[in-house]
């Protein structure tokens, strides 16, 4: 049992009640996740002499970011982008190693209907963009082929926009499901990524406003990849030359994850690929490796060390 909390003489007994308090928790994880929250907390109010205007404009900030949220808008996962809390949560819980592909925020945007597509099959209905052929192997960190595994992917489409923002939509467009081949091989067309900007009509979009930060997302395609056996993989790959590569406002790029697209200019090789119109086509090639779910979990375990070790020496 805790020591009983103190009566307050100064503002630093509030705290230090606080943490008496949470070694109640009868989870032990609980109070290790509160015991931190609440001495960053504290350190925070402290160290910027927090005003009451100010702690109550934050309060009124937080309820709106809440009553924003609809079924198919979530204003407080998209607070959670824009600070970089989701893309790091994702990068310490997918910790990767021997060249396997690195992983990416999963976004406000993937559905649970995307269509089956097989090889060489479109993603996309014709008009939503420029041509893009997309191919690749699903390999082990030893390079061996995987087959079979489930490969979920989407996109916005020339003007930026997500099947999701229509309401009259009468099929799902510009995302798929398919599966790789038994040598690994996966291939599908698709459309050229454009750079989007994310809700910027509530109160995330104040925060940029203050902050004097954009709203923009560079080009990029979604893919999620599965297989048994292997870790679960939600990334995304990014085109280079995208003016907002540096700055993505939902911190989601990584080195390895910038691709660069090769002109194909030959009208037989396009038809070839199934595009109606033929001319020309970008070809985006990257081979995608998974972990295993051992190895996964070690290097899992080996994050958590790291971050215990830590701990104590601090």
């Amino acid at each position: 049992m805790a020591d009983a909390p103190q009566l307050p003489e100064n503002p630093d007994t509030i705290s230090a009640n606080l943490q008496k308090l949470t070694e109640q928790a009868s989870n032990p994880r609980h109070e290790v996740i509160f015991k931190a929250l609440l001495k960053h907390l504290h350190q925070f109010i402290n160290e910027t002499n927090l005003t009451t205007d100010e702690w109550m404009a934050a309060i009124d900030f937080l309820t709106r970011t809440g009553q924003k949220s609809t079924p198919l808008r979530q204003e407080m996962i998209l607070l959670s982008d824009v600070l970089g809390v989701s893309a790091l949560v994702d990068a310490l819980n997918n910790p990767v190693a021997g060249g396997a592909t690195e992983n990416s925020i999963l976004g406000p945007f993937f559905t649970e209907n995307a269509a089956d597509v097989n090889f060489g099959e479109s993603i996309a209905s014709e008009g939503k963009g420029d041509y893009m052929y997309v191919e690749g192997r699903v390999l082990t960190t030893d390079g061996q082929p995987i087959p079979n595994a489930v490969i979920e992917t989407w996109e916005a489409d020339a003007d930026g926009h997500y099947d999701t923002r229509f309401e009259n939509n009468s099929h799902p467009d510009c995302r798929g499901r398919l599966r790789s081949e038994d040598d690994g091989r996966f291939g599908y067309r698709a459309v050229v990524p454009v750079a989007y900007p994310v809700p910027g009509d509530g109160p995330v979009g104040e925060l940029l406003l203050l902050l004097g930060w954009h709203n923009m997302r560079p080009n990029h395609l979604h893919m999620m990849v599965e297989a048994p056996g292997f870790h679960k993989l939600v990334t995304a790959l990014y085109p280079d030359g995208c003016d907002y590569l540096r700055s993505d406002c939902v911190f989601g790029v990584k080195k390895s994850l910038v691709v660069s697209l090769k002109d194909i200019v030959d009208d037989e090789e396009a038809r070839k690929r199934g595009f109606p119109r033929g001319g020309s086509f970008k070809l985006l090639q990257y081979d995608i490796v998974l972990l295993t779910e051992e190895q996964s979990a070690a290097m899992r375990a080996r994050v958590d060390e790291d971050v215990i070790t830590g701990d104590k020496k601090n």
